[in-house]
């Protein structure tokens, strides 16, 4: 009998899918989203905008509009070039899909973001994990070997890192890069709410791409990235973006939101402000250890991981419980800094379920 499934690669049947939690009715602090709507006024701006504009058309001279926007918000060097995509997923896919070598690799520290290492494997690409060390720093010995043995065509750098939520040193990231001997991307999704950004350092690596994301700004529901790097490698990159890969609805809402930056920067630093005050609270309780975090998430061990991730969510709240996701991560949660009612409540519900 014709069984259908036969025409779909093993790897991916074997494959397990991106597993997104049902929220309906939690405190949802699973997903580093930006806890804030848009104040009245402005949804009721942003919709008559969105209504406004001309859904029969493909996106045109709108979205390169936007691209010069995005170049002047985060201050473009001379002689870069941007390229946007549909959430940072679809900026690794492409990234991924450029290199696509015959035997080329991707190489990570782990544990970090699943993307990188899906990426690859959808591209039929080697993906090269580079345990952290046990406080979740950069194993620079291990990184600088596994680079040399792989030779690997991209290399990875969160910074902050997910879920561990630490920026690392900057010495051996710069090691890293000079040591890389295909491109470098430091992935910056979290720079809203981090003290530092690699953006004034990346001229001096031709190598070097920097990736961001609006998501974490506080449009996760937009979906737009962008990949910033020398022009000549911008577009070489471009090259297999496939056609109006960003909708008009996207552009509009991201070039509203890049005109109410005063919003969204009060937004980021209240969760900067909140961040500290969950942490602390965190801190002070018996068998948890919380690590310093520079996102807008909390990486915290407790006695058993599954009884505080079922206990939250059996009151309402909704956190990430990452213990299997790396040996590292043992009896780890991670937390979403929320507004500080959810954040309230939250805590409420930690502290009846460590």
């Amino acid at each position: 009998m014709r069984n259908p499934l036969n025409t779909i690669r093993p790897d991916v049947q074997a494959m397990h899918s991106y597993v997104v939690q049902d929220a309906t009715g939690m405190v949802k602090l699973d997903a580093m989203e930006n806890p804030y709507r848009l104040p009245p006024a402005l949804q009721a701006a942003l919709g008559e905008r969105l209504g406004a504009v001309a859904l029969n058309r493909y996106p045109d001279g709108r979205v390169d509009y936007l691209r010069q926007v995005l170049a002047a918000h985060t201050g473009l060097p001379a002689g870069y070039g941007l390229l946007l995509g549909n959430g940072s997923d679809e900026s690794i896919s492409l990234l991924a899909m450029a290199c696509a070598k015959p035997g080329a690799s991707i190489l990570a520290p782990v544990p970090g973001f699943v993307m990188y290492a899906m990426g690859a494997q959808l591209q039929s690409l080697a993906f090269v994990g580079v345990p952290l060390t046990a406080d979740f720093e950069l194993d620079l010995p291990a990184m600088l070997a596994a680079i040399a043995l792989h030779q690997p065509a991209i290399v990875y750098l969160a910074y902050p890192n997910n879920p561990t939520a630490n920026l690392w040193d900057d010495a051996a990231i710069e090691q890293i890069i000079e040591a890389a001997p295909g491109l470098v991307v430091i992935d910056e999704a979290y720079q809203p709410f981090s003290s530092k950004t690699y953006l004034d350092r990346l001229t001096r690596h031709p190598h070097v791409l920097l990736m961001r994301t609006l998501s974490k700004f506080g449009l996760a529901g937009v979906r737009l990235g962008y990949l910033i790097g020398p022009q000549a490698l911008v577009t070489e990159v471009d090259k297999v973006r496939p056609p109006y890969n960003v909708s008009v609805l996207n552009c509009e809402c991201a070039l509203f939101a890049l005109s109410h930056l005063e919003v969204f920067a009060a937004q980021a630093q209240e969760i900067r402000t909140q961040r500290a005050i969950v942490s602390a609270a965190l801190g002070v309780l018996p068998g948890v250890k919380v690590w310093p975090s520079d996102a807008n998430m909390l990486l915290v061990r407790v006695p058993d991981a599954a009884k505080t991730f079922d206990g939250m969510k059996s009151q309402g709240v909704l956190v990430k419980n990452v213990s299997k996701m790396h040996s590292l991560l043992a009896n780890c949660v991670r937390i979403t800094i929320g507004t500080a009612e959810e954040n309230e409540r939250m805590l409420a519900a930690f502290q009846t379920s460590i």
